[in-house]
């Protein structure tokens, strides 16, 4: 089972004893924050958490599998998650 946006704010909220809709402000400030950093291609890196970073991916070719035609994929930039030792520590 997958934990949504809605029951995640509500878990942060338990445990930091909160109100939801201050859980609500600080999860949305702790997103936009993350965002723009990587925007300005930025690493957002909390130790013993992980590491927010942008990849760029190069423009390639590929085939669309329903018409099998070559078709050319632009470069882009996409975000990337490394889970840091503590956290990979603490799933084991």
């Amino acid at each position: 089972m997958a934990l949504n946006k809605t029951a995640l704010i509500e878990e942060i909220a338990g445990k930091a004893n909160a109100s939801k809709s201050d859980a609500q402000r600080f999860f949305d400030a702790f997103t936009e924050v993350v965002t723009d950093n990587l925007k300005k291609g930025e690493q957002v890196q909390i130790t013993g958490f992980g590491k927010f970073y942008v990849q760029k991916r190069d423009a390639r070719q590929g085939i669309n599998p329903q018409t099998k035609q070559r078709i050319n994929i632009p470069a882009s930039k996409v975000p990337k998650f490394t889970a840091g030792n503590a956290l990979k520590d603490q799933i084991k």
